[in-house]
């Protein structure tokens, strides 16, 4: 897939910008692809350099740096938890989340994924806030307060709430028979799911600019999560 990564631009100053990452592209390099984030915004303007990193299944914002100083300023503040992020999720179930934080220490795996574990895990500390009640899912926005792998989706699933379509923590695919009265599909046709990624969505990030001012910067949601959305809101009860 040929990306143009000026479109995927969302906010540029002089020291820093904020990229709108599509799902299935890897923040840094990924042995599994000659494709990237960082390698697309360096051939953009060589100096950038990603703050930070999302799975890559997780489309959104993603803030680079343009030289030392502005890297170093964003590494203080996510450090020091000065930079709010808000992601939306899409999960299985009906919840009424109000401010309900989330706090449990978390311990990666060796295979690539983490449990919840009181001795040997890290702090990590989340709050989740329900957006939007459907027929059978909710949509939800999360704000981590910590940087931990795969911190949202380990703790929604404690919640019951795990995000639709990520097996790897109890989520569900979805399939539009599951939610559309008289769905028929068509003759020997196999059902897809109707999104084919966990639906996550680094929504939102607020940071500090070089000058001491505060910016928020918000990504729209990619195509799928829109199709998603949209057949959640056409059948929502």
């Amino acid at each position: 897939m040929k990306i143009n990564f000026p479109d995927q631009i969302l906010f540029e100053d002089d020291d820093f910008l904020v990229a709108n990452k599509l799902p299935f592209l890897s923040t840094l390099e990924d042995r599994g692809s000659n494709q990237n984030l960082q390698a697309l915004a360096k051939s953009y303007h060589p100096e950038l350099s990603a703050c930070h990193r999302l799975d890559k299944e997780t489309s959104g914002c993603v803030l680079f740096a343009k030289h030392d100083e502005a890297y170093r300023s964003a590494s203080i503040q996510f450090e020091k938890r000065k930079v709010i992020k808000e992601y939306h999720a899409f999960v299985d179930g009906i919840h009424e989340f109000d401010n309900l934080v989330v706090d449990l220490p978390i311990l990666p795996l060796s295979k690539g994924s983490v449990i919840i574990d009181a001795k040997k895990g890290k702090p990590s500390k989340t709050s989740f806030t329900t957006l939007e009640l459907y027929k059978k899912h909710s949509l939800v926005a999360c704000y981590p307060e910590s940087g931990r792998m795969h911190q949202i989706r380990i703790h929604l699933a404690q919640k019951e709430a795990p995000i639709i379509n990520d097996a790897l923590y109890g989520g569900k695919d979805l399939f539009l028979s599951e939610i559309k009265k008289k769905y028929r599909l068509s003759k020997d046709a196999e059902e897809q799911p109707l999104i084919k990624r966990f639906a996550l969505h680094a929504h939102a990030l607020t940071f500090t600019k070089m000058n001491g001012e505060k910016q928020k910067v918000e990504a729209a949601y990619p195509k799928d999560l829109r199709v998603l959305k949209k057949q959640l809101d056409a059948n929502r009860f």
